[in-house]
């Protein structure tokens, strides 16, 4: 049994590391900053192995203990997988192999859109890793059992999303296509399982005309916020909060589509490309 990846003591003093395969994740952050501006926040985007949502389980839970390896040696109280298919597929793994609290973004939206829906119907949206996986649905019954959930993989949605391209027709299509399936189903609440998806919720709004969308962001800052009061690791009022941000493809790249993302500048970004053998962690 090899040893546990532990943190550097876990006191309010932390800082809370949040990763992604690339910038989508930042959709999570911005909320997170919003509802907890005095805590310390490091980012990392997994961009050089983008996209994760056609990847296997195994290489899935690989690259996401690299990360969340390195936000623990950068002396994270808590790491965020601020990824629906990295949640889907290494949530368990990381938080058997790390001693720090591990969250991620699918609990909260499965209990949020449980809770929300009044005809029992439920869509997702979604990549085809988190589809497969089935994970949305097994939570989602967990809190009611007669829920219908209606799952949509959107294969080319996130790439298309992550590439900047202006939002035309094809993206207008594209929408239109992967919701089809929803508003057949006539569900009245609907996941965003994806972190990149918020960035075209007017598109998606006007294909669901009133249907409740759930997003990450929103759902897993107000879990964080509380996971932290409750474990005495929330920090006090009264300061400001610093954010840096790492990833492991091109910085200039991810410093433009971030800053685009959070609307603000990200200032420098480390080139981190996390190719060294992972710790054995906990067997």
């Amino acid at each position: 049994m090899g040893a546990a990846v532990t943190g550097r003591g876990l006191t309010a003093e932390g800082c809370i590391g949040v990763f992604d395969s690339d910038v989508g994740g930042l959709t999570v952050l911005d909320e997170c900053l919003a509802r907890l501006p005095a805590e310390d926040f490091v980012y990392y985007g997994d961009t050089a192995h983008f996209p994760y949502g056609d990847k296997n389980v195994e290489y899935l839970r690989e690259r996401s203990m690299r990360a969340a390896t390195w936000l623990v040696e950068q002396g994270a109280k808590t790491v965020v997988v601020a990824c629906n298919t990295a949640t889907a597929a290494a949530l368990a793994h990381l938080q058997t192999h790390l001693d720090v609290p591990v969250i991620g973004v699918m609990t909260a939206e499965a209990h949020a859109a449980a809770y929300t829906t009044r005809n029992r119907r439920v869509g997702l949206l979604a990549t085809v890793a988190t589809v497969q996986s089935g994970a949305y649905e097994r939570m989602i019954l967990a809190h009611d059992a007669g829920v219908e959930v209606t799952s949509v993989a959107c294969p080319r949605l996130a790439p298309a999303i992550q590439r900047g391209e202006p939002y035309d027709e094809t993206i207008v299509e594209m929408v239109r296509e992967y919701t089809a399936p929803l508003r057949e189903a006539r569900v009245d609440t609907a996941i965003l399982g994806c972190t990149h998806y918020p960035m075209v919720s007017r598109l998606l709004r006007r294909n669901l005309p009133d249907v409740t969308l759930i997003t990450s962001g929103e759902e897993l800052a107000r879990e964080l916020r509380e996971s932290l009061r409750r474990k005495g690791l929330l920090r006090s009022a009264g300061r400001e909060g610093t954010y840096r941000f790492a990833c492991s493809g091109d910085p200039g790249a991810f410093r433009a589509l971030g800053s685009r993302y959070l609307q603000m500048p990200l200032g420098d970004v480390a080139r981190v490309p996390l190719d060294d053998p992972v710790p054995a962690g906990r067997a």
